[in-house]
């Protein structure tokens, strides 16, 4: 079988929704004909000049990275401009681009599934649940015959009776409807004038909320009175497994220390490195990660009652409040481990490359880049850091 761009689009966007994406996002196709051929795909991080190259060289057809290459709205894409450069790059050579961003954080699995199994903790579900979509329940009442059938294939079309990977659930249970037709009434059973029962089955289906309109239309539409009787119930909000982040535990606990060590060895290296903020030697076992920037999710994993919490681009006020308020014994707030951010999120590009194996078999082969694509590139220590002393005046200060 060959396959299509289009192909390849449909199993990431089944695996990552790009309804879970923010607003602000930018995810999707950004280049490429849906109709080409496509037997090779790259995955990484970040759309920069080396993996355009890579996806090139490597005569791969698409690119697929997490980072969009066009988040920030611009007026053109000229090639004398950097990200217009890569562009044309990729068009001239025959590949396509394709992003998921905040929809793969979000999914169920995503980046942070990704970043939980690269250090060995076991998920439990999302650190920021997000709700399900709302769902509504119409219920009605047909009378007992062969529009009971007609009235369930029409809400079914409709987008009703749809759990998971079923379609046309309902629950029916049998009763009598009564009514009492008035002048100008023109019953499709009984006289007006006349209290009439009927035999009716009582149907129950959920639908999408946003599917609300088009399942009331096509029930009036359908059903073979001339006023149908029926009710749409909202049903209660409910969390989904999708979200940002994921909370879950080790195997077995370990000492801050050990953990911290555990998290350099599952990620890639980089300049950055890996820090830890808490006691060494405090036990850790239940775990929040977030790939990508997470110290917006922090009162989360405190919430949580983890015992760290590892995600990347954490601040220094942040942090040091964060330490502070964990300090004492019997402490509740979870130790912090800093990683870069590039390190954080690429072992997505592994998970990413799984959904389109898996999804289109031998036809495509898929490609993990390996470059470091992480912005910083050097890093200088001093050879025998010393805390700042009594004397530090503060026209000498210490490095920093």
């Amino acid at each position: 079988m060959t396959a299509r761009l289009r192909d390849v689009v449909e199993a990431l966007e089944a695996a990552y929704p790009p309804g879970l994406a923010h607003d602000w996002d930018a995810v999707g196709l950004v280049c490429g004909d849906p109709d080409d051929k496509v037997s090779r795909v790259l995955f990484a991080v970040d759309p920069v000049v080396e993996t355009v190259e890579e996806t090139l060289t490597g005569e791969s057809q698409l690119l697929v990275t997490h980072h969009p290459l066009l988040l920030r709205g611009v007026h053109g894409v000229g090639a004398d401009t950097p990200k217009g450069t890569l562009l044309h790059r990729l068009i001239r050579g025959g590949a396509g681009l394709f992003t998921a961003h905040t929809n793969a954080d979000s999914a169920d699995p995503g980046v942070s599934d990704a970043l939980a199994a690269a250090i060995g903790v076991r998920v439990d579900g999302p650190l920021q649940p997000a709700p399900a979509p709302p769902l509504d329940k119409i219920v009605t009442f047909v009378p007992v015959g062969p529009a009971i059938s007609a009235v369930h294939a029409a809400l079914s079309a409709a987008g009703a009776g749809q759990v998971g990977d079923y379609s046309h659930c309902s629950f029916a249970t049998a009763g009598t409807g009564q009514f009492l037709p008035h002048p100008g009434a023109n019953p499709a059973i009984g006289e007006v004038g006349k209290l009439e029962r009927v035999a009716e089955t009582r149907i129950e289906m959920v639908l999408p909320r946003a599917r609300r309109r088009a399942v009331v239309e096509a029930l009036r539409a359908a059903h073979p009175y001339e006023e149908p009787a029926f009710d749409v119930l909202e049903m209660a909000e409910l969390p989904s497994a999708c979200g940002l982040g994921r909370v879950g535990e080790l195997e077995h606990p370990e000492s801050f220390a050990a953990f911290t060590e555990r998290v350099a060895a599952g990620l890639p290296a980089t300049v950055w490195g890996v820090r830890g903020a808490g006691d060494p030697d405090r036990e850790i076992r239940r775990v929040a990660v977030c790939g990508g920037a997470g110290d917006s999710a922090m009162d989360s994993a405190i919430a949580a009652g983890v015992d760290a919490y590892v995600t990347a681009d954490l601040r220094h006020h942040p942090a040091s409040e964060h330490v502070l308020a964990g300090t004492g014994p019997g402490t509740t707030t979870p130790a912090l481990v800093d990683v870069a951010h590039w390190a954080s999120e690429w072992p997505w590009c592994a998970q990413a490359a799984d959904v389109v194996a898996g999804a289109l078999g031998g036809s495509v082969e898929v490609r993990v880049s390996r470059i470091r694509t992480d912005p910083w590139t050097t890093a200088a220590h001093p050879s025998a850091p010393t805390a700042p002393t009594a004397t530090t005046t503060a026209a000498s200060p210490p490095h920093d």
